[in-house]
């Protein structure tokens, strides 16, 4: 049964003003999933007018009332596994422990959010004049603009609403056009379910076509106040554009060209485990999905044979199947990209580990690649599949100068037994995150998230998600009546 949903709209669920729909296909069978309301820029008007207006009365709900919807929604998305499950299988092909991973993080980040409503907000300053009294508020900005995207629909679509909501905005949600239900109307849903107030999370779904146009309407509208953008850094730099254009606050989250080191002390056992998943979680399609395998010379000969071994045993197809690793991409267009990067850089030289060839839809097989050089696309591109590089180094410095010969700095992951080794090696490379002793992706709701570079700016997580998206007011209160000279 196909899914049917029209704009979420001041708690209100409408068409377009123009009656366009949009279908939402599920990439593993290629039939349609959902088809959702087409949205037009009368459309994000509408939607702005209810976020601004449910803001004062959400900016000022007793902390612990609005705590209260944070922590219900979490429960409640915990009990709405199975389902969140399936509508991940059919919407983005994702594969039943990635969908559980989603649904716990994502009521995790929930749950931040509650403990971040009611942490401190504010310091007390000296003051010049004696007897007075400073303070540095903070404050809720008014509407965000939140953009989630496709990948990892729950975590992400609910990152992007959820400090923007705990500080005191309210949020005008526009989710990727492939995981409309996911990342946008699932997660208004459950906080809708809880208590959410309508109006104050409003979801504007539209069709490819008009996604530009729908973006930049949302961000030049003056009554939006900040922008909160994960994406591909393609987009990224555009959305940032029109912030930077219109002087609005963004949190940006790009892609990245993460890599995974094996340090000469590693345990290759543990590090072929580490790279597996690191690799090849989700069909790749994570931002912090390792792209490069970097292994010391040392351990490489043994490292490159069991991890080609493994690569090529993992299970793929069929998302519903329970022994599946490697799902289908989010299209069969994307897999055929992610096949041209693998068939253009075996034609200039590099060599095919394992994998390859010609994608079955948008199933890509797990593949290995070496010998990758800088003047192949592949070198520098992010893949977004199921595909990376091994290269080697024989000393730390030759590994930082890989690990950094990109324009990203998102994540990595440093394996080795020696901790004290792995950090000197980790202050070297230029990202936002780095782990020692693990792959690159990994996600905690109460760390800063995010990188540098074009990678992007601002974080997510913690207290730090509640600054993005606040402002710093200082306010003072004289104890005495002041003295002036004229």
């Amino acid at each position: 049964m196909v899914v049917t949903r029209g704009l979420l709209i001041g708690g209100g669920e409408m068409p377009a003003a123009s009656g366009r729909t949009t279908e939402d296909l599920d990439p593993y069978t290629g039939e349609v999933y959902a088809t959702v309301a087409a949205a037009g820029p009368e459309d994000v008007t509408r939607a702005v007018e209810a976020a601004h207006a449910a803001f004062p009365a959400w900016a000022a709900l007793a902390p612990f009332a609005r705590r209260t919807v944070f922590l219900r929604a979490a429960d409640l998305l915990d009990a709405r596994a199975e389902e969140a499950a399936a509508l991940m299988a059919h919407e983005t092909g994702s594969t039943r422990p990635w969908a559980y991973f989603n649904v716990a993080l994502a009521a995790n980040i929930l749950r931040e959010a509650a403990a971040a409503v009611t942490a401190p907000r504010g310091e007390v300053l000296s003051a010049q004049a004696e007897g007075t009294l400073g303070l540095a508020v903070r404050e809720p900005l008014g509407v965000v603009a939140a953009f989630a995207p496709w990948n990892a629909p729950l975590i992400l679509g609910v990152r992007a609403v959820a400090a923007p909501l705990a500080a005191g905005n309210t949020v005008v949600a526009k989710p990727s056009e492939n995981a409309p239900v996911a990342a946008g109307y699932f997660v208004a849903d459950v906080l809708r379910e809880a208590g959410l107030p309508d109006g104050v999370l409003n979801v504007v779904t539209n069709a490819v076509e008009d996604a530009a146009e729908i973006a930049e309407t949302l961000i030049a509208d003056p009554r939006v106040r900040a922008v909160d953008f994960t994406g591909s850094t393609r987009t990224g730099r555009v959305i940032g554009t029109h912030a930077a254009r219109h002087l609005k606050p963004a949190v940006l989250e790009l892609g990245g060209k993460n890599s995974v080191i094996v340090l000469d002390d590693a345990d290759v056992e543990y590090a072929v485990d580490a790279a597996t998943f690191g690799v090849f979680m989700n069909s790749g399609q994570i931002c912090m999905s390792g792209d490069r395998v970097l292994v010391h010379d040392r351990v490489a000969e043994e490292f490159t044979r069991r991890f080609t071994a493994r690569a090529a045993a993992l299970p793929s197809g069929d998302p519903g199947h329970p022994q599946t690793v490697v799902g289908p991409l989010v299209s069969a267009a994307a897999a055929r990209r992610v096949a041209g990067l693998v068939r253009d850089a075996v034609a200039a030289g590099a060599t095919l580990l394992a994998g390859g060839g010609e994608p079955r839809g948008a199933v890509h097989p797990p593949t290995v690649l070496s010998g990758v050089t800088r003047d192949m696309d592949l070198y520098y591109a992010e893949v977004f599949g199921p595909v990376c590089v091994i290269d080697t180094f024989a000393d730390d410095d030759t590994a930082v100068a890989l690990a950094n010969d990109t324009d990203n700095g998102l994540t990595c992951g440093i394996i080795t037994e020696n901790a004290t080794h792995g950090l000197a090696v980790a202050r070297r490379v230029h990202s936002g995150i780095v782990h020692v002793n693990d792959q690159s992706v990994a996600d905690e709701p109460h760390a800063p998230f995010g990188g540098v570079k074009a990678s992007g700016y601002g974080r997510f997580g913690g207290r730090w998600g509640i600054e993005s998206f606040s402002n710093i007011r200082w306010v003072t209160i004289a104890g005495r009546k002041a003295r002036y000279p004229f």
